[in-house]
């Protein structure tokens, strides 16, 4: 009895821990039937990160400090971390995830950066950030807060549909010590609920 308590616990734990809240602010989907491909771009201009809502400036001024004064060259090197895991990390955890879901329903629709020529785009905009951490016996997940546009290509003032999506977790539990990877999988978890909510509203 008390395991099948502990499992039930668990497994509340697990969907409270992993839920994340899309919400449709403006628009609606009917653009994006019949439509092939989709072009991405990622926008981190005005992300603000932790409670205190810093800036990406003063939490890397702040963090690369801390870091130099533990080891010099340490600061320096982790910024270059820091912004090149937008690229490395980011982006492709999100395209990954969105994509492999939407292949694995048969969909026939592809999210990539790059496709100029692609009548929408989907901006997606890093709002807000939380690293998260792990020290050994104490983890928390990474948040990861986005607003969601798809525009039109050629005229990008032009918004058809605008969701916000806030506090995709980063999975912590497979232990990693990297704050960029625990970001990477915040945005994972984006894209797969992306492509859910696009899969539903759809179906018809």
């Amino acid at each position: 009895m008390k395991k099948q308590v502990a499992l039930v616990l668990s497994l509340l734990f697990c969907g409270v821990m992993f839920a994340q809240k899309m919400k449709v602010v403006k628009g609606d989907f009917d653009f994006i039937k019949g439509q092939k491909e989709f072009n991405v771009e990622f926008v981190y201009d005005n992300m603000k990160i932790y409670k205190d809502n810093k800036t990406n400036e003063e939490y890397m001024t702040e963090r690369s400090a801390k870091l130099e004064e533990k080891s010099k060259g340490k600061g320096k090197a982790w910024e270059k971390k820091w912004i090149a895991a937008r690229e490395l990390i980011y982006a492709p955890k999100f395209l990954e995830l969105m994509n492999r879901y939407m292949e694995k329903k048969k969909k026939g629709i592809v999210f990539e950066e790059g496709l100029a020529d692609a009548k929408y785009t989907l901006l997606v905009e890093t709002v807000w950030l939380y690293p998260g951490y792990n020290v050994g016996v104490m983890r928390r997940p990474a948040k990861v807060s986005t607003l969601l546009r798809f525009v039109e290509t050629a005229n990008r003032d032009n918004v058809l549909l605008e969701i916000t999506g806030k506090h995709a977790p980063g999975n912590s539990f497979g232990g990693t010590y990297s704050n960029e990877d625990r970001i990477g999988e915040g945005y994972a978890k984006t894209g797969k609920t992306l492509a859910g909510l696009i899969l539903k509203k759809t179906k018809k």
